[in-house]
């Protein structure tokens, strides 16, 4: 198994043993730090977080403006690390980049296991007004959709720190022109709260010549904060679960 390291990713908690690492991409405004926890849980498989430029140890880097070209970076990362099979998990802006990623994969001639996109519906493609320019409004949508707690999003070091890459995220979505193909060769599973009105939508059953499933979790867009789908994630991959 190749040992590696790069500024893209985070592995904390390395399992030369697994058969297969899972790639975790952040949301808008979110880091690697998201996933701290799942390498501990997920004791079969080896968890590595992508982290994006312009936060954490990243703070001193420009924000990612072009998605697809910030999947291709990703993909340059990953490259090194296919000699185990690899699935991804993206929630919401980490779904579309996931899918770009594993298309840049294909193209390389690496495909994936599984791609999980969390926080996205399998629907037609939304139009899209511009994105939210006005900070309050971010925070309290953050807020609203469960992402952060008030009294966190009201600190005035956290909203200097976090609000130029959330805000940068946005644009980088927004910006974002999705292609239909190429198809992914590999099984979808989108992963959606029953109290999700802000999912992302994306027609996944047109973008996958492989089948895709949809599974309904409790919860609203940041379901998986309080109950992270380990069971399912497991189940998916055909890992046994630990004793």
């Amino acid at each position: 198994m190749t040992t590696y390291s790069s500024r893209w990713l985070v592995c904390d908690t390395a399992r030369p043993e697994a058969r297969i690492r899972l790639v975790c991409f952040p949301h808008a405004g979110g880091s690697a730090a998201f996933y701290r926890a799942w390498g501990q849980t997920l004791t079969e498989v080896e968890v590595h977080a992508v982290q994006y430029p312009g936060r954490a140890d990243r703070f001193d880097e420009e924000p990612p403006h072009d998605l697809v070209r910030l999947a291709s970076d990703i993909a340059d990362a990953l490259e090194p690390l296919a000699d185990v099979p690899l699935a991804f998990f993206g929630h919401s802006l980490g779904a579309p980049i996931a899918l770009e990623t594993a298309r840049a994969l294909q193209s390389r001639g690496i495909h994936l296991e599984h791609l999980f996109a969390s926080g996205s519906r399998d629907a037609a493609l939304p139009h899209l007004a511009g994105p939210e320019e006005d900070p309050d409004q971010l925070l309290a949508d953050l807020v609203r959709m469960g992402g952060t707690d008030a009294e966190m999003a009201a600190d005035p070091i956290f909203q200097e720190v976090v609000m130029p890459y959330l805000m940068a995220d946005g644009r980088m979505f927004h910006r974002y022109d999705m292609a239909p193909e190429p198809l992914l060769k590999c099984p979808v599973t989108t992963i959606v709260g029953d109290q999700d009105d802000d999912a992302d939508l994306r027609p996944w059953s047109a973008l996958s010549a492989m089948p895709v499933r949809e599974v309904g979790v409790t919860g609203n867009h940041f379901y998986l904060i309080t109950d992270p789908p380990y069971s399912l994630l497991q189940e998916a991959l055909a890992v046994p679960r630990p004793e």
